[in-house]
């Protein structure tokens, strides 16, 4: 495939799902707002979450105002909605390019982009629903959503079946060491390692706290995973990962603060299980540390909380992720998401050049 007819094929498909989201963002926010899908639970008694010790109290209510509760939930619906409609133009739009003499824009393919299509839709769906009974339950026990518990396993039986593709279709049992001859092999335990790295990446969905922060930071690793699948000749991947970058950017476009929504459960979800795939399927669990770091960073803050909370019954930040400890601080929203942004850039840019070279 010539670099020409390469560069058509990524990125008509990217410009497509940027315009389609640009195009269909102002009608989803006159759905999200003429319904009110915000969450009735978002100033969830602070009070009582505090007293279960799960939360931040005082300091939370604090740092959360009137408005933001009144900010959309399920703006993630129209990130996947995009990307799904990019692939049935493409797929529809294929024929009539080849009859015309140019090049097949099609990149779903069942190696390597159908796995991750298929995870974010999965993805998608779970959050809905957790999204949705947030907004519109009425009782306690549906006001919180999913229980976390379900979540948690549905999550791992989503990373097992896709374990289980990997070891016995694929044949991937070992994880590449960079810069080395040498691999890890786990064998038939590599499906609990993909297990491990589906419910990681799923805790990471806690950065979507702050206006445009988890947006760019995600637009900024799927970018990198394109050029990853360029370098690797898997242009079905890196098409699919430009597609999803494309989606993200014009999410921003109308979430840079102050935000018009968040990409909520339904967002996240469906986005890190595709992350998930998409990391095993180029072979780079390792690099992701670097090219994920803003996301590795931020669950792992919540987690040590967690941990010092239960066992040592103190806190090792003022309020956890570390976006709101930063907030709490006195470090504005705006500076937060930017410097998020600005770390994940050179984060993504040292992982390229890692795979470059390894």
């Amino acid at each position: 495939m010539t670099e020409t007819l390469l560069l058509f094929k990524i990125l008509l498909p990217t410009i497509i799902a940027f315009v389609l989201g640009i195009v269909l963002t102002p009608v989803f926010t006159r759905i999200f707002y003429k319904y009110k899908l915000w969450k009735r639970s978002s100033r969830i008694d602070a009070s009582n979450i505090n007293k279960n010790g799960n939360s931040m109290g005082e300091d939370f209510e604090r740092i959360h105002n009137i408005e933001e509760t009144k900010t959309p939930r399920v703006g993630g619906i129209i990130v996947w909605f995009s990307i799904t409609l990019t692939i049935c133009v493409s797929i529809l739009i294929s024929p009539i390019l080849l009859r015309l003499g140019f090049q097949d824009i099609e990149f779903m393919s069942r190696n390597q982009t159908l796995i991750p299509f298929l995870s974010l839709l999965l993805g998608a769906g779970l959050g809905l629903i957790d999204d949705l009974l947030q907004i519109f339950g009425t009782r306690k026990q549906l006001a919180i959503g999913i229980p976390r518990r379900i979540r948690i396993a549905f999550v791992l039986f989503l990373g097992a079946i896709e374990g289980l593709w990997f070891y016995h279709r694929l044949g991937y049992e070992s994880i590449n060491i960079p810069f080395t001859d040498h691999n890890i092999v786990l064998g038939f335990g590599i499906i609990f390692f993909i297990m491990f790295v589906v419910l990681a990446l799923f805790s990471s969905s806690v950065i979507d706290g702050i206006d445009g922060l988890a947006g760019g930071v995600l637009a900024n690793i799927f970018a990198a995973y394109g050029f990853i699948g360029i370098i690797q000749s898997q242009f079905d991947i890196a098409t699919f990962s430009f597609v999803v970058m494309g989606a993200l950017l014009a999410f921003l476009w109308f979430n840079i603060p102050p935000a018009r929504f968040y990409l909520g459960e339904t967002g996240m979800l469906a986005l890190t299980l595709s992350l998930a795939v998409i990391i095993f399927l180029t072979d780079t669990v390792i690099e992701f540390v670097i090219i994920g770091l803003p996301l590795v960073i931020t669950s792992a803050s919540s987690l040590a909380q967690i941990i010092a909370r239960r066992l040592f019954h103190k806190k090792i930040l003022s309020i956890a992720p570390l976006h709101h400890h930063l907030e709490h601080l006195g470090w504005t929203r705006s500076k937060i998401t930017m410097r998020y942004w600005i770390f994940s850039v050179m984060c993504s840019a040292l992982g390229i050049i890692l795979v470059i070279i390894a």
